[in-house]
């Protein structure tokens, strides 16, 4: 088991706010489906705007095309990453053991002084990163923070082309509306409930857990690197030296 998972576990225990939604069999002949894996996602704050840049920035054209609708350059990237409100929206990451981060979500909700009824959902995934299900797992999250922030419906605007995003919507049960090149899914979303303010809660403790460790670990790793090359210098000091 995961060491996050596992200190998640210990101390919040395992109320139903942790554990997925089981939907029971039609059919006992119909074999389980396997429990959805558990990604740790975090929230980013502002301290974390170099990274998504660089995240961004290594998207390829295509992948930009279709995140932003349309051929985004760097400054038009780097403008985007500039003018991230992170007092307003909500942006949440996955990062890998060496803590770059791999996929972002951003829940852009309305400017101040307009009804925060609405909110819209835009992801990005590194090309590398691809095939987990992380799009949907960012999704699920965007989800249960829009909900938590009274928001009843959450809207996806996409290129039709973009199947991936829009079968993660249509999954979700998102009505899609297309029009031409382009493509608008929205879900409607309950009121909040404590389970899911809890579920919220844990969720984010669980990702923050994770990041720490993988971040001790990074710390541990460059050390213990820095140390053998203080080694290797100082052995190939001695076999210069030696007669």
């Amino acid at each position: 088991m995961h060491p996050a998972k596992a200190f998640l576990q210990a101390s919040l225990g395992l109320g139903s706010f942790l554990r997925p939604p089981v939907v029971e069999a039609q059919a006992r002949s119909r074999p389980a489906a396997p429990a959805p894996v558990m990604v740790p996602i975090r929230t980013i704050g502002p301290r974390e705007r170099g990274r998504i840049g660089r995240h961004l920035l290594a998207l390829t054209p295509h992948d930009r095309y279709l995140r932003f609708g349309y051929a985004a350059s760097d400054e038009q990237v780097q403008r985007y990453v500039d003018g991230l409100d992170f007092e307003r929206d909500e942006l949440f990451g996955i990062y890998n053991r060496r803590l770059d981060l791999i996929a972002m979500a951003h829940v852009a909700f309305a400017p101040a002084g307009q009804p925060r009824e609405c909110a819209e959902f835009g992801v990005s995934v590194a090309e590398h990163a691809r095939g987990r299900g992380y799009g949907a797992r960012l999704f699920e999250r965007a989800v249960v923070a829009a909900r938590n922030e009274g928001v009843g419906m959450l809207f996806i605007h996409a290129l039709s082309e973009n199947a991936a995003m829009l079968k993660i919507a249509r999954k979700a049960g998102a009505s899609v509306v297309r029009s031409g090149s382009e493509s608008e899914a929205h879900l409607e979303l309950p009121s909040p409930t404590l389970d899911s303010r809890l579920n919220e809660i844990a969720l984010e403790h669980y990702a923050e857990v994770d990041y720490q460790l993988k971040s001790r670990a990074k710390q541990f790793w460059s050390f213990l690197a820095t140390v053998q090359e203080v080694r290797s210098g100082m052995r190939a000091a001695r076999e210069k030296s030696a007669p």
